[in-house]
């Protein structure tokens, strides 16, 4: 390692503790408290509970499983608090010169980790090692499943209020779980309550803040929104410091073999430090995403002063207005909006304060003088160890200001520049291409039913007449004889619902059952053709400036089950968006695996009306207000955008077999469907026996 990394590595490593995180005031961190009796390890009392549900005994399952969340919550305290009382008590110091001018830093080194091995052993009630668990174990509680054994747990005990707040929390970890989703509401309309106030027992107090903030700020409630914004950043900054604590703990060398590891002293202290630091740089992202997300909220530490500037202004108290504001400088120093409120700030001022004299809050300056001096040791470390990093953008600002927020009606600004102010408010993410529809459809028997705006959306189309009733029956009858239960999804039965059977199959499938003269080969292609017929409307109605490709294209059939269809109130397909994760709580889709984030439109060819249920909904982001209901039938065809701004689902289908083409498009050739081009393969062939041409050429519309 160079000189210049091994400086700015130890000068990182003597920073003082943040006020934040510690003791105020020079006091002494306090020990910490001890625990009666020796702490059971989290992963035994864990696999007992589970145990105990899968053999019936409840009451032990609720016992041991509430013990392994206690006890596992009480080994983070124990580990967080640890390494507070050790930095305060044990402080590294700065190497000396001359002949063992390392051995004082060493010497406060070997201290500390003295001092952290008997704080931790002291409260644990043994060694520390005792509980290490399994990267499984550890999954597990990252994903809240002990709260899935305990809500059932719990219903079988018939603690109806009790099973809600585990199923309520293993859900916000698992927005995706649309069973467990079912359960709540179940249990809301055993309760007889349809709005009850359901906790997260694992509910981050920085998170729970932040959204009170911005709730009181929306109502205009700036006094409350102040509270809580300022509640949210103490919140923040102590949990920071529990963050980078719990990132001390034990490092997998994942460039070696752990055994065979042969690095020296000073590569093996590298090593493993750097893994720690980045750990702790990536703090910044950890409490910025909510439980069982993979994205953070963008730029989340910044809004809090964003809000809280314009906040303080509201309520007269313009100097931390001003504080707030060049806070959040500091993240983005050419925000002309904030800018502005700036210069707007200072001439609110009092004559006697020097706008100069105004700096960015104290505590944003520690964190960020520290967060910037890591990233710069990182990416030297990098470099000097030969490994790869690539700084995240953590501070990511997205959306512009309304510019309609201006200086209120009835302020006094005279002798002074009247500025726009900007509120802090973000508008929400658009589709990152130009919206348009009403293009035409191709075909002369199509018949256009409803757009858009008459769809209460944006993006939609519904169309009658995109098959005859000779083609629907033909389809139906090459489905017979090319799907299998559950095709496309795993072999489930159904993978949404267990009073259905889901059946399906691909194109190139029904092709290849046509080549082989299983079913007509003039029906196979058949499928072939009128999905292409689908991405020439989808298209051209919504007058896309590129070439629309294949994502994937499916042939479903769902049908009801005979015997399970009295009392259900589940859905055939519960509400969801097609190229995000919808999240009903936050308001928010997040567009990141697993979901098929490439896919841009989305469209469904119907086949049949003969059956009950099944009506095709479209949802506001709550996946509960329905915005519009399509009762399908032969040759209609609904296409849609494929993002959080058209959520939907399909009504439980309850008598009968519902049929019909499913289709996903993409903007992008490098996700094109690869079955497709291999149908595109087949249908080519096919085409050069029927016309005796020799040599093989691909569509054209697959072509990059």
């Amino acid at each position: 390692m160079r000189e210049s990394t091994w400086v700015s590595l130890l000068l990182l490593l003597l920073l003082p503790a943040p006020q934040w995180g510690g003791p105020q005031d020079g006091r002494r961190e306090p020990e910490p408290e001890a625990e009666h009796g020796p702490l059971q390890p989290f992963d035994l009392l864990y696999a007992s509970g589970v145990a105990a549900y899968y053999s019936g005994d409840y009451e032990r399952a609720v016992r041991d499983l509430e013990a392994a969340l206690r006890s596992h919550r009480r080994r983070l305290d124990i580990r967080t608090r640890c390494a507070r009382h050790c930095a305060a008590r044990r402080p590294l110091v700065q190497p000396g010169s001359g002949p063992g001018a390392e051995l004082p830093f060493f010497r406060a080194l070997l201290a500390r980790a003295s001092c952290s091995r008997s704080c931790q052993s002291q409260r644990l009630g043994g060694p520390a090692s005792r509980h290490r668990v399994s990267e499984d174990v550890r999954s597990d509680f990252q994903r809240r499943v002990p709260y899935n054994y305990l809500q059932r747990a719990y219903i079988k005990l018939n603690q109806l209020e009790k099973a809600m707040e585990a199923a309520h929390t293993f859900f916000m970890a698992n927005p995706e779980h649309m069973e467990m989703q079912q359960n709540i509401e179940d249990y809301r309309e055993t309760a007889g309550v349809e709005a009850i106030q359901l906790v997260d027992r694992e509910a981050r107090p920085h998170m729970e803040s932040y959204n009170a903030g911005v709730k009181h700020y929306e109502a205009d409630d700036f006094e409350a929104a102040i509270k809580y914004f300022e509640q949210a950043l103490r919140e923040y900054y102590n949990e920071d410091v529990a963050c980078r604590a719990l990132c001390e703990g034990p490092q997998r060398f994942e460039e070696y073999e752990y055994l065979g590891y042969k690095g020296g002293l000073y590569e093996a202290i590298a090593d493993h430090y750097m893994q720690v630091l980045v750990c702790q740089h990536e703090c910044v992202r950890e409490l910025a995403t909510r439980p069982g997300r993979l994205s953070p909220i963008e730029n989340f530490l910044p809004l809090h002063y964003d809000y809280l500037q314009f906040a303080y202004y509201r309520v007269g108290e313009y100097v931390k207005a001003l504080e707030c504001a060049k806070a959040y400088l500091m993240f983005h120093p050419d925000d002309e909006d904030v800018l502005d409120n700036v210069d707007y700030y200072e001439s609110l001022l009092d004559d006697s304060i020097d706008p100069e004299s105004i700096e960015a809050r104290e505590d944003l300056t520690a964190f960020v003088k520290r967060h910037n001096l890591e990233s710069e040791l990182i990416k030297s470390a990098a470099e000097g160890l030969g490994f790869l990093y690539s700084e995240p953008n953590y501070w990511i600002s997205y959306g512009e200001r309304q510019d309609e927020n201006r200086v209120p009606l009835g302020v006094n600004t005279e002798g002074a520049e009247v500025h726009g102010l900007s509120m802090g408010k973000k508008s929400l993410p658009k589709i990152g291409r130009d919206l348009r529809e009403g293009g035409p459809l191709l075909y002369e028997n199509i018949t256009f039913v409803y757009n858009s705006e008459q769809l209460n959306g944006t993006q939609r189309v519904l169309l009658d007449n995109v098959l005859s009733e000779e083609q629907c029956r033909e389809l139906h009858s090459v489905a017979s004889g090319i799907m299998l239960v559950g095709d496309g999804y795993r072999g489930k039965t159904s993978p949404h619902t267990p009073n259905e059977k889901f059946e399906g199959a691909t194109v190139l499938k029904a092709l290849k059952f046509g080549y082989e003269g299983r079913v007509p080969l003039k029906s196979a292609r058949l499928f072939y053709d009128i999905s292409e017929k689908a991405r020439k409307i989808v298209e051209s109605y919504f007058m896309l400036n590129s070439t629309l490709y294949f994502s994937y294209t499916h042939m479903v059939c769902r049908t009801a089950l005979s015997g399970q269809q009295d009392r259900r109130n589940d859905l055939s397909h519960p509400i969801h968006a097609d190229n995000c994760l919808l999240d009903p709580e936050a308001n928010e889709c997040w567009k990141e695996p697993p979901a098929y984030t490439f896919r841009d439109y989305s469209a469904l060819l119907y086949m049949n009306d003969d059956f009950e249920g099944g009506e095709f909904i479209f949802t506001e982001i709550d996946a509960k207000t329905v915005t519009a209901s399509i009762k399908p039938k032969c040759g209609r065809m609904i296409s849609f955008s494929s993002g959080g701004e058209n959520p939907h689902g399909v009504k439980a289908v309850t008598r009968g077999q519902r049929c019909a083409v499913a289709l996903w498009f993409t903007l992008d050739p490098l996700y094109r469907e690869v079955e497709r081009i291999q149908a595109d393969e087949v249908i080519a062939i096919l085409d050069q026996e029927q016309h005796g041409k020799h040599g093989l050429n691909i569509n054209p519309r697959d072509e990059l």
